[in-house]
């Protein structure tokens, strides 16, 4: 406690009512105070650093100025909302944000009234928040509706959808854009804090009601030139037009961080009675900490820290990241395929493309969020005889599900998913998890559907990708480190449809999809203690399933297990429906699927989730020896015997 920073005043906000309570003259230590708290809470834990301390005056501001939780406070994506977490009542909880049975890295309902939205993936906000907005309006509740969405956040479809929604309805919703990397319209000093003041101001929006009352007594064909006029006298000064032709009032820009500017416009549109108002403040990521600020993209995410260094604590591992292990071979590949490009949605450090662009930077796409633009984007660029390699996060893939149904699968069009992220992640918790695209990609006709073991069979996944040319395909790899395989200096095209063994044995067959390889022959050795020498595959491909090899494996196996790092309905699902559908089950064969359970797992780290799911060898072990019959009292000698 002694090396933490000295926060008095802070000390005494427990909730936000006590910051409401507290002189607006003391608002600005309060923010000191709480970025001081922020930084030294996520040195601990690690975590989105530099996005929270852009908002810390921000958070300030909207909890001194609204009365949560009656009014609600929606942070898109929620990595941002750490300062908001601290004032409303979880600080004694803050350092253990993304641990074991700690706070969620986001925004969740479960966890404070104060959290009216979950928020793990982006642009959410103003979609949640209108329909919160029109629910109150039904129910005759009043209550403010405020979604704070950041710039990047803005270039995906969903907001402008929620906004042209909203807009059209007239509905009463405040949307914040959080401006700080896009820099749309750059504050101009003082003169645009005077004059954001005076438009979200009662005499301003008194006298343009008024105006619009004269205007209605016009004669029809004057109406479109007054409201034009008065829009571009509006807009010349503060911006904004794109937001007031989606029936938003635009107020902004507007520094901040300056809370002599926010809290007066906030409190002015906390009064305003007509319909969605949209305000834009500028503010700087990693704000007040020099080392956040210098780097914003490495301090966007980060492990634990030192305070006074800013050096970031990484643990050392001799073997090459997946992410690291698929930029390099796509470079390679792209080395001597001029067709080959590749596309990422925002986010080309989390994939590896930053370093593709370095080699190839003609050859490579950031186009923001926009996961569904990206997937149709791709297609366009296969349909024309390039080879696109569309690398995004399991999780996020998701999002645009219909466009590699509608515009990839059904048009039988090549391109490449490069799915990171793939099974738990670890300290990112449910919304991030890449549990489910083996399903969902699974049944999707023509779909070809790969996983890598290691770091070296991912290179090869990467040259099979870049050499097909039949239909979509799709290989998944998992966060975090590789095995410390020897590496291929070149990675080779697989058979399509086609796994391998991988140790010959007998009783027991364990075919493994994706990188739980390393621990089914962790496993394997510790069943070959006990005198059991299963056999061990990697099935490298979900679809096409090689049939051959799971046949064989049936008809001269008593038991056969898979693993995968996926839900129900992937691997095992395709294995079990196989061996149904050719009378394989009807025999001496016990069949036994290990995957991902039908939960959702909260934050832990990645070892924690799988032994919790018995996809680790222990688990693997106990599963082999209760299908083969041994009772309790067996089990334990044999575990005992091993351990």
């Amino acid at each position: 406690m002694a090396d933490r920073p000295s926060t008095p005043l802070l000390d005494t906000v427990h909730t936000p009512a006590d910051l409401r309570a507290l002189p607006r003259t003391e608002l600005r230590q309060v923010a000191d105070e709480l970025r001081a708290e922020v930084i030294d809470a996520v040195s601990v834990t690690g975590g989105h650093l530099g996005s929270a301390l852009g908002v810390i005056e921000l958070t300030v501001a909207l909890h001194a100025v609204f009365d949560t939780p009656h009014d609600r406070i929606i942070w898109d994506v929620g990595h941002q909302a750490y300062p908001h977490k601290i004032l409303t009542g979880r600080r004694e909880r803050i350092r253990t944000l993304r641990q074991k049975n700690g706070l969620s890295g986001f925004t969740r309902r479960a966890e404070s009234e104060y959290d009216p939205f979950g928020a793990g993936h982006s642009s959410t906000s103003i979609s949640a928040g209108l329909g919160m907005a029109v629910a109150s309006e039904l129910q005759g509740v009043p209550r403010n509706v405020v979604a704070v969405i950041g710039d990047g956040a803005m270039s995906a479809g969903m907001a402008y959808e929620a906004m042209n929604n909203a807009g059209a309805m007239d509905a009463r919703l405040i949307v914040i854009l959080n401006d700080n990397d896009m820099s749309i319209a750059p504050p101009t000093g003082a003169l645009s804090a005077y004059l954001a003041r005076l438009v979200s101001g009662p005499v301003y929006r008194g006298t343009r009601e008024a105006a619009k009352n004269f205007v209605s007594k016009l004669p029809p064909f004057l109406h479109e030139p007054a409201r034009r006029t008065e829009e571009f006298a509006r807009s010349f000064f503060t911006g904004g037009t794109l937001f007031e032709e989606l029936g938003f009032y635009y107020v902004g820009p507007i520094d901040g961080h300056n809370l002599d500017h926010l809290l007066p416009i906030l409190d002015n549109v906390r009064e305003a009675a007509e319909g969605p108002i949209l305000i834009h403040i500028v503010t700087k990521k990693g704000k007040g900490y020099a080392p956040a600020e210098d780097a914003d993209d490495k301090y966007h995410g980060v492990s634990k820290f030192n305070v006074v260094t800013g050096a970031q604590a990484k643990a050392v591992s001799n073997a090459p990241s997946y992410t690291n292990v698929f930029a390099e071979s796509l470079i390679q590949e792209a080395n001597d395929d001029p067709r080959i490009v590749a596309i990422n949605a925002a986010m080309p450090s989390g994939t590896g493309l930053d370093k593709f662009g370095e080699v190839h930077p003609t050859r490579v796409f950031d186009v923001g969020i926009a996961e569904q633009h990206a997937v149709t984007f791709a297609a366009g660029l296969a349909s024309e005889g390039m080879k696109p390699f569309c690398a995004i996060y399991s999780t996020f893939l998701q999002r645009a599900y219909d466009q590699v149904v509608h515009d990839v699968a059904i048009q039988h069009l090549p391109v490449r998913f490069a799915i990171d992220r793939a099974g738990f992640v670890g300290a990112d918790g449910p919304t991030h998890a890449g549990n489910y695209d083996s399903a969902y990609l699974g049944v999707i006709p023509g779909m070809v559907h790969m996983a890598a073991a290691d770091e070296a069979e991912l290179r090869h996944m990467v040259a099979t990708a870049a050499a097909y040319d039949n239909g979509p395909i799709a290989f998944r790899y998992p966060r975090g480190e590789g095995l410390g395989v020897d590496m291929p200096a070149r990675g080779q095209v697989l058979p399509i449809g086609k796994g391998r063994i991988v140790r010959q044995g007998a009783t027991i067959a364990i075919l493994s999809y994706g990188t739980r390889l390393g621990e089914v022959l962790a496993a394997a050795d510790k069943l070959a203690a006990l005198g059991l020498n299963p056999t061990i595959a990697d099935a490298r491909f979900l679809k096409p399933l090689d049939e051959e090899l799971v046949a064989r494996l049936a008809s001269t196996h008593d038991v056969l297990l898979t693993t995968e790092e996926g839900a129900i309905g992937g691997f095992g699902s395709h294995v079990a429906t196989f061996l149904a559908s050719n009378g394989l089950l009807d025999g001496k064969l016990r069949f036994r699927p290990l995957m991902i359970p039908d939960r959702f797992d909260e934050h832990s780290t990645q070892a924690d989730m799988y032994a919790a799911a018995g996809l680790d060898r222990a688990g693997i072990v106990a599963t082999a020896l209760t299908t083969l019959g041994y009772d309790e009292a067996a089990m334990a000698a044999a575990l005992g015997q091993i351990s």
